[in-house]
């Protein structure tokens, strides 16, 4: 499969090396300047399976777009891919702001960071997942044997199987979450996991999952 990931950071970074890796998808990424240091390093490291360009060369050569930007530059990076109309794209972002009290949401309680996404993204299926964990976790989602958990939400329901297939391939134990309206309620479960990694105590090296007898 050809994924384009929007952003090559820790998330981008994380998430186009264990696909390429893991499953042998074509990555490019969608970045503001393909020919940057840290871009050349990743590509380097990957291996021939990867690639990078611009915003809207990447949404043009993939399958599945993967929206892994910082939340200021989400709505940028969407209007640069151009037409997005019959793709499916996987939102990975949380509407992070900072404030007096640390690190909160922006949005959430009447709209989410998902469902802006779905504005902006016109004509395109739009997908809240792989938001509520750190990138370590992305790249090594087992914990002594145990999966943990990654939650998809979407309206489309002849797309979601596929949606939920990739994300699986990255080891994680994948639960549809429902409509695309929860997203609300992943993110808020993201913004527990940041606090509780950056203000608890409890650092980077855990995750969330889910039991069942």
């Amino acid at each position: 499969m050809k994924l384009a990931i929007i952003g090559a950071g820790n998330v981008g970074g994380a998430l186009g090396t264990a696909w390429a890796q893991k499953a042998g998808h074509e990555i490019c990424f969608g970045v503001r300047d393909p020919k940057a240091d840290k871009t050349q390093a990743l590509l380097r490291a990957i291996g021939a399976k990867a690639r990078a360009g611009m915003a809207a060369e990447a949404a043009a050569f993939a399958d599945i777009i993967v929206l892994a930007t910082p939340w200021p530059a989400a709505e940028t990076a969407i209007r640069a891919m151009g037409s997005l109309k019959g793709k499916v794209i996987l939102d990975a972002t949380n509407p992070l702001t900072r404030g007096p009290d640390g690190i909160s949401l922006e949005i959430g309680h009447s709209i989410s960071a998902g469902e802006k996404v779905q504005g902006w993204a016109a004509g395109a299926s739009v997908f809240k997942t792989l938001n509520s964990t750190g990138f370590g976790n992305m790249a090594n989602p087992v914990f002594n044997g145990v999966k943990s958990v990654m939650f998809v939400a979407g309206d489309d329901a002849a797309n979601k199987p596929k949606v939920i297939d990739l994300v699986g391939q990255l080891g994680f134990d994948v639960v549809d979450a429902g409509p695309l309206r929860n997203a609300r309620l992943l993110e808020a479960h993201a913004m527990l996991w940041i606090d509780l990694a950056l203000a608890r105590g409890q650092g980077r090296d855990f995750a969330f999952a889910i039991v069942r007898r």
